[in-house]
């Protein structure tokens, strides 16, 4: 659908040319020629019996009553722009936004949106991702995508994906630094850190070690990087293991890019959570349903 400003004539190269002080940079702006606004302006000026603008060589200047019709003239502009953006957006399906992280936006959101879409090729979705979740029930968005514990969210909130994780790599890499036995045997080989501002929410190395028992600090050879998608890069890459979420890393698992070298550890009141809006959309709840429908 057009988003080109409705025609309004006069009106909005008069517009132009009062808060641009300019007849050259109204025509510029409006995509039309200089002598076209001149035209229209002095079409007014004639109706009127008075000039609106002084010209002078460094531009257009509103007379005393060039600056009463601007203001109303300014303010009736803007009014229409407005009621023809909501005229428009009134006509359109509702997009639908959903705030998540990056990690499960493109690891496990993104693939299932494009699979939908292919169902419902008119519904418009927006994927809004960040890694700071502190504010994230607070966002205009219609649904949310998060992770944390039962206790985080309201009772309306649906589990999606409980927290299962296990260590990958790629075969290359578990050829170079394994067998992994036991976890233990971590210890001696490089990891990669998801590193997060304030407490984790998420499984660390540390915590997945100490399930097993097994202590180890931070390395020299680890490295710490701040997106999960940087993480599998990395992991790809040989750069390291990698704790990989049940879910996110599913395709590297079936494609045999990332192989599993290590037990699970699954914490059923932790994972991602679905939390709609109070106010969604017969499109939302048609493509929340579908994801529930997906897990």
């Amino acid at each position: 659908m057009s988003q080109r400003p409705l025609d309004i004539g006069w009106l909005r190269i008069f517009e132009a040319a009062g808060r641009l002080g300019s007849l050259t940079r109204a025509a510029h702006e409006l995509g039309l020629t200089q002598p076209a606004v001149t035209y229209q302006i002095k079409r007014v000026e004639e109706q009127l019996g008075v000039s609106l603008l002084r010209r002078s060589q460094g531009g257009s200047r509103l007379t005393d009553a060039g600056e009463i019709l601007f203001q109303a003239v300014q303010s009736s502009v803007e009014s229409i722009d407005k009621a023809t953006h909501d005229t428009r957006r009134t006509s359109k399906v509702p997009a639908v936004r959903i705030f998540t992280d990056f990690g499960f936006a493109a690891f496990w959101l993104m693939p299932r949106v494009t699979d939908f879409r292919r169902l419902h090729p008119e519904a418009e979705v927006h994927i809004v991702a960040s890694q700071g979740l502190e504010d994230a029930l607070e966002r205009d968005t219609d649904a949310a995508m998060l992770f944390g514990a039962r206790e985080d969210f309201p009772d309306t909130a649906r589990l999606l994906i409980p927290e299962c994780v296990v260590p990958v790599c790629t075969p290359g890499f578990l050829e170079r630094f394994g067998p992994f036995n036991d976890p233990a045997d971590f210890a001696s080989a490089p990891l990669l850190h998801l590193e997060t501002t304030g407490k984790s929410r998420w499984l660390t190395w540390a915590t997945w070690l100490a399930a097993f028992g097994v202590t180890r600090p931070r390395a020299q050879g680890d490295l710490g990087l701040n997106t999960y998608g940087f993480i599998i890069q990395a992991a790809l890459a040989e750069q390291g293991l990698a704790l990989g979420w049940r879910g996110l890393v599913d395709h590297h698992l079936d494609l045999g890019s990332l192989v599993a070298v290590g037990p699970e550890v699954t914490r059923k009141d932790r994972g991602y959570w679905l939390v709609p809006s109070p106010t969604a959309s017969s499109t939302t709840s048609t493509l929340l349903d579908w994801l529930i429908n997906e897990t």
